[in-house]
């Protein structure tokens, strides 16, 4: 499993603090963390205003890079962020992301040509996300033959299925499973994403809902995932969940880790905070 650390992300309040006071310490630190705890690339996402989220990305996508040896995930809802942003990266990395909103596909796409970026691709468009499962489809298979015209292969795209909130839509799991199972049927070299969290919105015992997705998403054959590396609870859900599902030989990543003391229960852990609760994969 790709882990894509999501915690540098400016609607996080800790982190909108640290931008705001411009502490460069503490996104260093979480940096090292998810990378510490596993993370293969370092979402950045500024979450600021419009007029400061070039300035801000740049500032964070500097720190990360002198901290950690992790490609980046540049993450920004408007494609035209990215493109000012993007020579700044040192290494190639992931585009957070492209979708069949607005022109997003014909900024970004033009952007990677010819490097070895990979790219995330929603399956929403200008009406949202759709409620049934063809329609993500659809737009999944739109979003790749657009990729081909600049010579973007299927195994640099990581499509996301975008599951909706379980307390919204009972079949919200259902139809993200469908969903990635055909797609995966249509391009057997495309990975398939997801963010974790929000199918347990509105939910109680949302850390339950969110490792039971997680171990469903992992059997069904999801590839990348955008949550929280320090989260050993959810670790030691997809660590054990890629060892049943025959995706760890001979159980060594499992087991390495648990050596490590990265999975399993931790002895006098801290409470977690509200804040912490709020933003858990």
């Amino acid at each position: 499993m790709i882990i894509i650390g999501e915690k540098i992300n400016g609607t996080i309040p800790s982190v909108k603090k640290a931008i705001e006071e411009r502490d460069e310490d503490f996104i260093r630190n979480l940096a090292v963390k998810q990378a510490e705890a596993g993370a293969d690339y370092i979402d950045v996402c500024a979450g600021t205003a419009p007029d400061v989220e070039v300035e801000t990305l740049k500032w964070l996508m500097d720190i990360v890079q002198d901290a950690v040896d992790k490609p980046l995930c540049i993450d920004s809802p408007n494609p035209r962020t990215i493109e000012q942003v993007f020579k700044y990266a040192r290494r190639p990395g992931i585009i957070n992301s492209v979708s069949e909103e607005g022109d997003k596909c014909e900024v970004i796409y033009p952007l990677i040509r010819g490097t070895q970026w990979q790219v995330i691709g929603l399956t929403c468009d200008n009406r949202g996300i759709p409620m049934d499962v063809q329609t993500r489809i659809d737009i999944a298979r739109l979003l790749v033959e657009k990729a081909q015209k600049y010579d973007i292969k299927p195994e640099r795209i990581h499509i996301d299925p975008l599951v909706i909130a379980l307390a919204t839509d009972n079949q919200s799991m259902r139809k993200f499973f469908e969903t990635l199972i055909t797609i995966k049927q249509l391009y057997p070299d495309i990975k398939v994403t997801s963010g974790l969290s929000n199918i347990s919105f509105g939910m109680p015992l949302r850390k339950v809902i969110n490792q039971t997705f997680l171990t469903i998403a992992v059997f069904a054959g999801m590839d990348s995932a955008i949550m929280d590396p320090c989260n050993r609870e959810m670790m030691t859900t997809l660590l054990a969940a890629e060892a049943i599902a025959g995706r760890d030989r001979f159980c060594r990543k499992f087991s390495n880790a648990y050596r490590k003391g990265l999975i399993g229960p931790a002895k006098d852990r801290p409470p977690v905070s509200v804040e912490n609760e709020a933003h858990t994969a």
